[in-house]
């Protein structure tokens, strides 16, 4: 094994132990992970809010028994990947060893540290921007056809991972038009790579369209109750911040595509940051949204600085900064400390912010923390209950938000279909069961009046258990017991998910 791969790989096991070592074992999983993992038992070409990849991935892991690790392996995957791309981006631009490690130095000491901590769309949605890009670069570089229809079939994993990846072409394309590059849009291949994007991803736009379209009503649902509320100003902040240890590659990198001669031909790259960026300031998006747009930046960042900077202590200064900076990061920014450490030394993080939940009070733990607590709990405990009951049968399980839903489906030993209103579970209840039993599974607000309100459609009604954790979101989630409906409850199922779906 040459030098080369060899710290390659030494990055690539880094990125793997630094994932593991990044949270403990203290946490279950995120409540956003289990409505991916339930995915895996409902697979159609589409979901109310997403494409189907991750359902496949969900279904792999099904497979090899669904453990926590398991789980974890594929997001951080996808980073190492992101790491691969990217040091391949770097010797595509002719950069020597010390590009490529100051650009894996980059990606490995940034927020892909948190993202890919996450079983979502996003850490496959970063690894396909970064390699349309790279394929991109290929593509400018040889006038190879086939660079294109690479580009067509990545593009299509992309897209059928998270709709996200549209926004690189809004601001590719007319990025290619503003220089000479555009003459290399003037070639058939092009077109008919085109064509093969769109039959790969023709499954899920045919699926969009018997389904009228759920991925516009739920753009227009975030708009309305998401984004409204998302700051220019904040967004334009997290960008800065998310790659904050690699700012000064990246800078250099915009600087490079401008000025620097052997970068001419990839120009279009600095106007399509600029005209994606702007794009999504314009939609109010997420800060999280535009993470994809920055590793192939430090990719140029680093072959420009290794030209332009001969000095050792130099070289050795932009190796050291990363690291240096991810040290107070990595003291707040994981769930690496128990929750009991965490609201211990709870000043530490309320100073950043970062107790600040969407409710705007604080509390002890960051709210992503406090949602990865109590999931096991609430899975054994409505166990428990179902097992009572004796009927499963004719049980119903129906919670209230889809973490409450997926995590029983996902932690249950006793093969439960827990439903919500809530979601794409809307489309998953079983209706063809006649029930005649139901545990409710009721966030804290609204536990206080769920027995009167419920209890006289059945002849039995009691509370079974609650979540006790007392650092977690879902504190005082309540489980209660209804049996021997005197209704119908099918019917009355029936009519809430007619009003429920658009």
């Amino acid at each position: 094994m040459s030098t080369r791969s060899a710290i390659l790989s030494g990055f690539i096991v880094a990125k793997f132990v630094l994932q593991y070592f990044l949270i403990l074992p203290d946490y279950d999983l995120h409540r956003d992970e289990y409505l991916h993992l339930d995915q895996a038992n409902h697979l159609a070409w589409g979901y109310l809010s997403v494409p189907p990849v991750t359902s496949w991935i969900a279904l792999f892991i099904s497979g090899l028994g669904r453990s926590d690790l398991l789980v974890r392996f594929f997001p951080a995957l996808f980073g190492a990947l992101t790491i691969l791309v990217v040091w391949k981006t770097v010797e595509t631009l002719k950069g020597g060893l010390f590009a490529c490690v100051l650009a894996a130095t980059c990606i490995l000491f940034s927020v892909l540290l948190r993202l890919n901590q996450l079983f979502q769309p996003n850490s496959l949605d970063v690894l396909g921007w970064t390699t349309l890009y790279y394929v991109a670069i290929n593509y400018i570089q040889s006038t190879d056809k086939r660079w294109l229809y690479a580009f067509a079939v990545v593009f299509a994993v992309g897209f059928l991972n998270k709709y996200n990846l549209v926004f690189l072409l809004i601001g590719f394309i007319p990025a290619l038009l503003l220089t000479p590059q555009r003459a290399l849009l003037a070639n058939r291949h092009v077109y008919l790579a085109l064509l093969v994007g769109l039959l790969l991803i023709s499954p899920n736009l045919i699926w969009q369209y018997q389904n009228d379209f759920p991925v516009f009503h739920h753009m227009k649902l975030l708009a309305k109750t998401q984004l409204v509320n998302v700051n220019r100003a904040d967004f334009l902040k997290e960008q800065v911040l998310f790659f904050i240890s690699s700012l000064i590659v990246i800078v250099a990198g915009l600087y490079g595509l401008l000025f620097y001669k052997p970068f001419q031909a990839y120009r279009s790259f600095f106007f399509a940051f600029v005209f994606t960026l702007a794009t999504f300031t314009f939609l109010r998006a997420k800060g999280y949204y535009a993470i994809g747009i920055y590793p192939i930046y430090v990719a140029f960042g680093a072959v420009f600085l290794s030209v332009i900077i001969q000095t050792r202590w130099l070289k050795v200064a932009l190796l050291v900064v990363p690291l240096l900076l991810f040290i107070p990061i990595y003291r707040v920014a994981f769930p690496n400390k128990t929750p009991q450490e965490i609201a211990r030394n709870a000043e530490r993080y309320q100073k950043l912010g970062l107790l600040r939940w969407e409710d705007g009070k604080d509390h002890e733990l960051p709210q992503d923390f406090a949602d990865m607590l109590g999931w096991r709990e609430l899975a054994a405990k409505v166990d428990a209950a179902y097992v009572r009951l004796g009927d499963p049968k004719t049980t119903l399980v129906l919670c209230d938000n889809y973490g409450q839903a997926g995590a029983i489906n996902y932690y249950s030993k006793q093969h439960i279909n827990a439903v919500t209103f809530n979601a794409d579970y809307i489309n998953w209840f079983e209706l063809d069961k006649k029930y005649r039993h139901l545990i409710r599974v009721k966030e804290s607000a609204g536990r206080a009046t769920e027995i009167n309100e419920t209890g006289p459609l059945f002849a039995t009604a009691y509370v079974a258990d609650s979540i006790t954790n007392p650092l977690a979101r879902e504190r005082g989630t309540t489980i209660f017991v209804f049996q021997q409906a005197n209704v119908d409850i099918n019917s009355r199922l029936a009519k809430e998910i007619a009003e429920e779906r658009w």
